[in-house]
């Protein structure tokens, strides 16, 4: 989270890159807690996210991408295996990559307009905040998400976690 390209609203990271591969390395039983301890871990003040911690990032537009993790996270460990599968094939772990980081993406841009327009009360139309929180970072995450295929394709013969 600390490397980071500034955008408005919404930095590019290095987050969604670590997402998509834990679920594609560890499944989603295990890639679920390990993003539910990151999460808590930034809720309990300790400087994790990109800007900090603490419970009042909750008031943050991005926080619904750090829900979305969670979540995200689940669906490509989901996707990416069958039971019977020894290891997943490329084109099962693109699918299952792309469909995480869609997810991601709902949970976030949904969070983003209700944060600001209930909470911070900006003056951004819907056109502007899928600009922001989609258009402008959906590239780089395509981009670090195929990195992160690769990466698991050859880790999974490795590692066998599951």
């Amino acid at each position: 989270a600390y490397i980071r390209i500034p955008t408005p609203f919404i930095p590019i990271t290095f987050q969604v890159f670590f997402v998509i591969l834990t679920g594609l390395l560890l499944g989603p039983k295990m890639a679920v807690y390990s993003t539910l301890v990151y999460l808590l871990l930034g809720l309990f003040g300790i400087p994790v996210f990109t800007e900090g911690g603490g419970f009042s990032y909750i008031f943050k537009p991005t926080f619904g991408y750090i829900i979305g993790f969670v979540f995200g996270s689940f669906v490509t460990g989901t996707l990416s295996f069958r039971k019977n599968d020894k290891y997943p094939s490329f084109k099962r772990m693109v699918m299952a990559f792309l469909l995480g980081v869609l997810t991601i993406y709902l949970f976030g841009v949904t969070y983003f307009l209700f944060v600001a327009k209930a909470v911070l009360n900006l003056p951004l139309t819907v056109s502007a905040i899928l600009t922001y929180g989609f258009l402008m970072v959906i590239p780089g995450d395509l981009i670090t998400g195929v990195i992160a295929v690769l990466i698991a394709k050859r880790l999974n013969p490795i590692l066998k976690i599951r």
